[in-house]
């Protein structure tokens, strides 16, 4: 399946920026920015997200395939893969599944490791915000805010509200990604993949728990070469609570 993307760059290796759930790629548009003074940097929309095309299935293998034929769309043989979150969980399915077009893997802020669904308020309160009435953004952040009191959660959710001729709707799949939330919360399905051989950057936010003491023999099993850090002082969204920090250990192991 085509994934809408954007690319910063001209000339150096190339880095290839996959996002996290309900997000986009233009949520690293700045990072990617940022380091195209020395990288070729692809940012797509994953699938039923963005303005990439909407699909039933939502799994790591489907989207591992779709980040493949990006790969070869844009004649990359192979690239340096930056994953968050969700993102994250792609980029090490697509580093244990394919390691021949992924030369090294920087994971933000996840583990290969089930997680809990906190995610079923956040859809409850997108799909009931009934937009056929909505006059303005505004008014659709004070609509949401009894059930997202976080503003920042607001916004950054938001961001997947457009307008249209026929007025205002979501940009993301809601009911598909509902009805695959279960296989993107589990573990990506990696054991009868050999460990992955190449330089791997698990990067956790101090102020996060989704990398935890639990998580490390599962990563020192699937990737020979991890090293984990800790970037003190941001939450979940590493590259948003200490942008020039992520930044510098980007640059320090992309190389």
């Amino acid at each position: 399946m085509p994934l809408v993307h954007a690319c910063f760059g001209d000339t150096g290796p190339t880095v290839l920026i996959l996002h996290g759930l309900l997000g986009s790629g233009r949520n690293w548009h700045a990072v990617a920015q940022c380091l195209s003074d020395r990288f070729r940097v692809a940012v797509p929309d994953l699938r039923n997200h963005g303005a990439s095309p909407h699909r039933d299935v939502m799994d790591y293998p489907s989207m591992a395939a779709d980040v493949l034929a990006l790969l070869d769309a844009l004649q990359w043989p192979t690239a340096h893969v930056i994953g968050h979150s969700m993102g994250g969980k792609l980029a090490i399915h697509l580093s244990m599944a394919h390691p021949e077009r992924v030369s090294r893997v920087l994971v933000a802020d996840i583990a290969p490791a089930d997680y809990p669904d906190h995610h079923q308020p956040l859809l409850d309160a997108l799909e009931a915000l009934p937009l056929a009435g909505l006059n303005s953004r505004q008014e659709a952040d004070a609509r949401l805010t009894a059930a997202i009191p976080q503003a920042t959660l607001r916004r950054f959710l938001l961001q997947n509200l457009i307008t249209t001729s026929a007025g205002y709707r979501w940009r993301v799949n809601l009911p598909s990604i509902r009805a695959n939330l279960p296989a993107l919360l589990a573990a990506p399905a990696i054991d009868h993949f050999p460990p992955y051989q190449g330089a791997t950057l698990f990067l956790a936010g101090e102020r996060s728990d989704y990398v935890r003491p639990e998580h490390y023999a599962a990563i020192g099993r699937h990737f020979c070469h991890a090293h984990i850090r800790t970037l003190h002082g941001a939450g979940h969204w590493l590259h948003v609570d200490q942008p020039e920090a992520f930044l510098q250990a980007a640059r320090e192991f992309l190389g």
